[in-house]
């Protein structure tokens, strides 16, 4: 077993952002063993971040999603006193696309639990080099969902995994078109269009019903509470699978905001304990409102257009607040 820190929430999660084009081919411009060295280089550099609090280290070799839910996860916990977490990780399973040029890619798949747990959950790792100038890193993990399986991956005669791209029209849902989707029925809830080819589980509907909840709860004739899950320009990653679908990994946000009507002057509005830690100064104060960010990862399984009966399905999610702004 491997001792490494990656502190994650796993948590529920409009169209998504940048796109990791597919070049599948021969070319194994990375190699699996050149991956698993990355993955080992990471697992390495952050349990020494975590082990000595260093903050700065411990997002030196995260982007995007990844490095936003972490930041996050460093304020509070730095707030709170409470150390960084460190985590112990099993046999991991490589999924490392045979392409040629940049951005490079892969995932892995490896059952992982906190130091003093026994109870492992299989993550969904992707690291990610932009281009030869920039360093490797973990732009996205997502922990797998009770009761959700990851799907087999399609490989070649060689092992390594067929990437697709975004765009592909192949899947009921074209990759960088699947956050949208989840988006729609987060936001509208199961009487959304999307409803229709999305199934029905914690980051969807299951998040429609916690959002719309917490509303009832928050908003009254002088402050309303509203939400919204959005596109980010965070990359698609998606991979074949062995019924011809796809394993989808993207990330996205969501924004809440708690404000007087019409963001007008009022008396301070409270900012829940748990995010204050991510407010860029202590001075702020929600007179006008109170805006919160989450940033999220999922992983989904986006099956063949010619399935029948077969939704659009998040099997994996990772995420936490990200960024707070009270004025």
């Amino acid at each position: 077993m491997v001792v490494a820190t990656l502190i994650t929430l796993s948590v529920q999660g409009c169209g998504t952002g940048a796109t990791a084009q597919a070049r599948s081919g021969t070319a194994h411009d990375l190699s699996i063993a050149e991956a698993q060295s990355v993955y080992q280089t990471y697992l390495t550099t952050s349990d020494s971040a975590a082990a000595q609090g260093d903050q700065a280290a411990g997002l030196a070799n995260l982007s995007d999603a990844q490095w936003e839910i972490v930041h996050g996860q460093y304020a509070a916990l730095a707030h709170a006193g409470i150390p960084v977490p460190r985590y112990q990780y099993g046999t991991p399973d490589f999924y490392v696309p045979a392409l040629s040029g940049y951005p490079k890619w892969f995932m892995v798949a490896v059952p992982r639990h906190p130091l003093g747990a026994s109870d492992a959950v299989t993550t969904l790792m992707t690291f990610e080099q932009a281009k030869s100038s920039n360093v490797w890193t973990l732009t996205g993990s997502a922990a797998l969902e009770a009761g959700q399986s990851l799907p087999a991956v399609s490989r070649d005669s060689a092992g390594y995994a067929i990437a697709l791209s975004t765009r592909d029209s192949s899947l009921l849902v074209p990759p960088d078109a699947v956050g949208a989707t989840q988006a729609a029925v987060v936001d509208d809830g199961p009487a959304s269009p999307a409803a229709a080819v999305i199934s029905s589980n914690p980051q969807t509907t299951g998040l429609y019903a916690e959002q719309s909840a917490y509303a009832s709860t928050h908003t009254s004739h002088d402050v309303q509470y509203t939400f919204l899950m959005q596109g980010a320009s965070f990359p698609v990653f998606a991979l074949r699978t062995a019924d011809g679908g796809a394993l989808v990994a993207y990330g996205m946000f969501l924004n809440t905001t708690t404000e007087h009507p019409n963001a007008s002057l009022g008396a301070p509005i409270p900012v829940p304990a748990a995010l204050s830690p991510l407010l860029a100064a202590t001075t702020e104060v929600g007179l006008h409102a109170v805006y919160a960010n989450w940033t999220y990862q999922f992983a989904a399984i986006d099956p063949p257009a010619s399935a029948h009966d077969q939704k659009l399905t998040d099997i994996a999610a990772t995420g936490g607040p990200s960024l707070v702004h009270a004025n």
